[in-house]
């Protein structure tokens, strides 16, 4: 069965051109004009992943993202933005967003873009299937993480957490005690170019300390190191 896919904007030539090139590619495609209409959509069809503007009528795409992760809905969401203002992309992602892209942009890659997003989706949703008890893991201090189940756990109770998240978790897991600057990291865990944005690995950051840290002000696990990156680490006092 195709995957189904909701674009969010009110310029109908990319609403088109999104429904085009996804239809293309396999996808089934919905649309909607304005925020009120994306979000009763969203919250009606259950679309596998959601295309996103940030500009809309009545009801704009942070307001959308916002009310649709706090009635716990957690489809994938794509983000337009026409801005290039990193303030708007940052408060995207916090509030929810698992990517986004600025106009004008490829419909290629736009294409591209949902693929990746799916498949980590699709990677979950398999690992949330019963299974054995999983034995292959990473331990770091009170901290396991299950790669296979796109899972992890801190004193024993399983964290919530986005597919960034846990995928950034994974890489600093993979690579504990070392020093990974922030570029590093929007290269192996984001897989593509952010130009720079390099705000976007401290918000990510941010979210993990707050699910793993005692104290965000003085973490024991994920350390900053002044000028250089992060560092996934023991924690001194076990």
């Amino acid at each position: 069965m195709s995957k189904k896919i909701l674009v969010v904007d009110d310029e109908q030539s990319i609403a088109t051109l999104l429904k085009y090139n996804l239809e293309q590619s396999g996808y089934a495609v919905t649309t909607a004009n304005d925020g009120e209409e994306g979000r009763d959509k969203a919250i009606e069809q259950s679309p596998d992943l959601i295309i996103l503007d940030l500009m809309l009528p009545s009801m704009d795409g942070i307001e959308v993202c916002k009310e649709l992760r706090q009635r716990k809905i957690n489809i994938p969401i794509l983000m337009l933005t026409a801005k290039d203002d990193e303030f708007d992309k940052v408060l995207g992602l916090e509030l929810g967003a698992d990517d986004y892209m600025t106009k004008p942009f490829s419909p290629r890659e736009v294409v591209a873009r949902v693929k990746a997003i799916l498949r980590r989706s699709q990677a979950i949703q398999e690992a949330a299937e019963p299974a054995q008890e999983p034995t292959d893991y990473k331990e770091v201090g009170e901290l396991k993480v299950y790669p296979e189940q796109y899972e992890a756990y801190f004193q024993g109770e399983l964290l919530e957490l986005t597919p960034k998240e846990f995928e950034l978790l994974l890489y600093l897991t993979d690579n504990k005690g070392r020093v990974l600057t922030r570029d590093q990291l929007l290269s192996a865990v984001w897989n593509y170019d952010f130009a720079g944005d390099t705000r976007i690995v401290d918000v990510h950051i941010s979210h993990l300390r707050e699910k793993i840290e005692s104290n965000t002000k003085k973490p024991t696990y994920i350390k900053t190191i002044r000028g250089l990156g992060y560092k996934l680490e023991e924690p001194k006092n076990r």
